[in-house]
């Protein structure tokens, strides 16, 4: 179990970078290529860095962070992007939940 959060994965707009977790490397490609978009996309629209992280229970949160003289980061516009990425990729990021409970949990999957 789990007693740390885990990265999923992540960009930066200083280096120009996508970072996806080795644990996460068995998710299929269109999977990863939708996260890929998805992070360089908000680096690109707000810059400084984004990570999706796990915590010990499971869920998947956004953690931004910007260079403290970076003036060109966008704080409100950040979590405006956020927000809208959580209403736009809903499905997406309650599977990503869902496959983190059950494959790296070993939670029970069971429909409700």
């Amino acid at each position: 179990m789990y007693q740390e959060e885990v990265v999923l994965c992540g960009a930066s707009a200083y280096n120009k970078k996508f970072y996806l977790s080795e644990d996460f490397e068995g998710l299929p490609q269109g999977i990863q290529d939708e996260l890929k978009i998805l992070c360089v996309l908000y680096t690109e629209d707000v810059g400084g860095t984004l990570e999706l992280v796990f915590d010990e229970e499971g869920n998947l949160h956004f953690r931004t962070d910007a260079d403290e003289g970076d003036l060109l980061y966008d704080e409100i516009g950040s979590i405006l992007k956020i927000k809208q990425i959580q209403k736009e990729k809903r499905e997406l990021l309650e599977s990503l939940e869902m496959y983190f409970k059950v494959f790296f949990l070993g939670e029970d999957f069971k429909e409700d």
